[in-house]
């Protein structure tokens, strides 16, 4: 399919019906890899978000690659346990993992087979008391329910922490693996203070889910770096044009590729854990080694 850097390789990808997630399943298997594609969407809710975990498969497997599409809701532990279960049994031993699948598009139905899970969006639907004042809009910290908080880390950071754990194992009997969480620049927002515009509501949900997973990365990659894992965080340099991300937008945007974001995933199952671990790094840290850490941003307009 491809130049076959990910001969042999098999990898599960979560959040891979769509966007990010299916760059990144797309270009592993162009690459060698069989991929586990995993996510809820096993058909359109919303023709603003196309793509299910079956077309994801279909294009792959016609293309000549391997492939199986495993339902997941990654808030359901049993979900969980199940994804990796289903994965090894039809495409052998997990070398790869790709925690992608995260809360973006909150309100959207559950899997026909199971519960709706959703973000909430007000106190009125779990029953916690109003404390935000009039003028603040939804979105507010003093509005959101901690429900809703807590859904953004069970999805992002302790699926994560758990598939982990579990395709572990395999890969400290093969002493080869790699772990690829992504990240955001919501990480990072909305930074230190004092601030010119304070104010407004950020992402803290989902900021904070993804900085934790900062942490997390760092301390698995310390524990698995023996065993010749190599576990990273990677976070695009610029927004990527994804459907999520066009329904989220609250304006025009300069978009990035997902295919290159999927490089430098790709980039980056393929490190060595004894020259690169523990990190959290840029798409374009990734793409251009040559720059050093954040070169690309002296090419940007106003630096």
């Amino acid at each position: 399919m491809g130049t076959e850097r990910l001969s042999g390789r098999v990898a599960i990808v979560t959040g891979s019906s769509r966007g990010i997630g299916k760059a990144i399943a797309l270009a592993f298997a162009r690459e060698g890899a069989a991929v586990a594609v995993a996510a809820r969407s096993e058909a359109v809710w919303d023709p603003r978000l196309p793509g299910t975990i079956h077309e994801t498969v279909a294009e792959i497997e016609s293309a000549g690659g391997r492939a199986v599409a495993v339902a997941a809701d990654l808030s359901i532990p049993a979900d969980i346990d199940g994804l990796v279960e289903q994965a090894r049994a039809a495409l052998g031993p997990i070398d790869l993992l790709v925690n992608n699948a995260a809360l973006t598009v909150p309100g959207r139905p559950g899997a026909s087979r199971k519960t709706e899970v959703r973000a909430p969006q007000s106190p009125k639907e779990t029953g916690e008391t109003e404390t935000v004042p009039k003028n603040m809009g939804r979105g507010s910290f003093l509005a959101f329910p901690l429900k809703g908080f807590r859904l953004h880390f069970e999805i992002g950071l302790f699926a994560s922490y758990r598939l982990m754990q579990l395709v572990a194992p395999d890969m400290i009997e093969a002493r080869r693996g790699a772990i690829v969480n992504i990240s955001s620049l919501a990480a990072f927002l909305p930074g230190d203070g004092p601030y010119e515009r304070p104010g407004r509501p950020t992402g803290f949900a989902y900021g904070g889910n993804k900085a934790a997973i900062h942490h997390l990365t760092q301390a698995v990659a310390f524990e698995l770096a023996p065993h010749g894992i190599a576990v990273n965080a990677l976070s695009p340099s610029e927004p990527v044009i994804t459907p999520g991300n066009l329904v989220a937008a609250a304006g025009e945007e300069d978009w990035a590729s997902p295919d290159d974001f999927a490089e430098a995933t790709l980039r980056l199952a393929l490190a060595d854990p004894k020259r690169q671990t523990g990190q959290v790094l840029w798409s374009d840290d990734v793409l251009h080694p040559e720059r050093g850490p954040r070169g690309w941003l002296r090419g940007l307009p106003g630096r």
